[in-house]
């Protein structure tokens, strides 16, 4: 099999990591293809002593920590809104704290693979991630809008959600209801399963609510594939089911942390 053949179902998971780490679907694919491009100009540099799937994500590292981004700067080029957003977090958390805690919680990589993938030990790996959970906690503090149809998942999602300390503003089964809940609160994040109780879609739901006001969303899925094929405007932020409750802790910090309506004040 050919290293292409190896890494091609790892790509849309990096994808969707590049996305969560940067906040922005056109910031973290130029990333991936930043890294691709490196892979085919001199595929014999790939480390082929691990996993394909560690080995692209290391090629990734490589490149990010690279950049001023990595640092916490801005840098020409890519798109401002959503970073802008996070300066006034980037000084209270560092992106090497975020990183450790996308690629265990997110990217259910081993402490041990975390640390060989940015450059540590699993020891302070641990150490990162709790410093990003507590602070990134600290700072953020949302009204969630749930939707979602099977009743176990939507009291899990909200006992997750209460437990971080956010309110939870309803819990919607359908289309319909999704939006008429969302115009009445107007929360500040929306977790959205895909397939809803009365056949109608998540995804419509959400299109819905983002026409009359923007807030971050977080989509929930089985399939996370059949949105992550680089045709179409892609979700920053998508937890496959079934998910982990640091999961979905992870990836609601990560929304919050590049959402306007809950940058701290100085």
């Amino acid at each position: 099999m050919s290293l292409g053949q190896q890494l091609a179902p790892h790509l849309p998971f990096l994808r969707r990591y590049a996305r969560a780490l940067t906040g922005s679907q056109a910031h973290g694919d130029t990333y991936v293809r930043a890294a691709l491009e490196a892979i085919v100009a001199a595929p014999q540099d790939f480390p082929r002593d691990v996993d394909p799937r560690l080995g692209l994500y290391r090629t990734f590292q490589v490149i990010w920590s690279s950049t001023s981004d990595a640092e916490g700067r801005d840098e020409a080029g890519f798109e401002e809104t959503s970073e802008g957003i996070a300066q006034a977090r980037l000084s209270r958390i560092t992106p090497r704290s975020r990183q450790a805690l996308l690629l265990t919680a997110m990217e259910g990589f081993t402490p041990e693979d975390a640390a060989y993938l940015i450059g540590t030990d699993a020891t302070e790996i641990e150490e990162l991630v709790a410093e990003a959970m507590a602070e990134i906690e600290r700072q953020t503090r949302a009204d969630v809008l749930i939707i979602e149809d099977e009743p176990i998942i939507a009291m899990d999602l909200e006992t997750i959600v209460r437990d971080l300390g956010h309110s939870v503003t309803g819990v919607a089964v359908t289309r319909d209801e999704a939006v008429a809940q969302a115009m009445a609160s107007r929360p500040t994040l929306v977790l959205a399963d895909i397939q809803l109780a009365d056949d109608s879609s998540g995804i419509d739901a959400v299109k819905d609510i983002l026409s009359q006001f923007n807030v971050p969303v977080i989509f929930i899925t089985a399939f996370p594939e059949r949105l992550l094929t680089g045709e179409r405007p892609e979700p920053t932020f998508l937890i496959t089911k079934p998910f982990q409750r640091s999961t979905v802790k992870a990836a609601i910090s990560q929304a919050l942390f590049f959402d306007a309506q809950t940058v701290p004040s100085a």
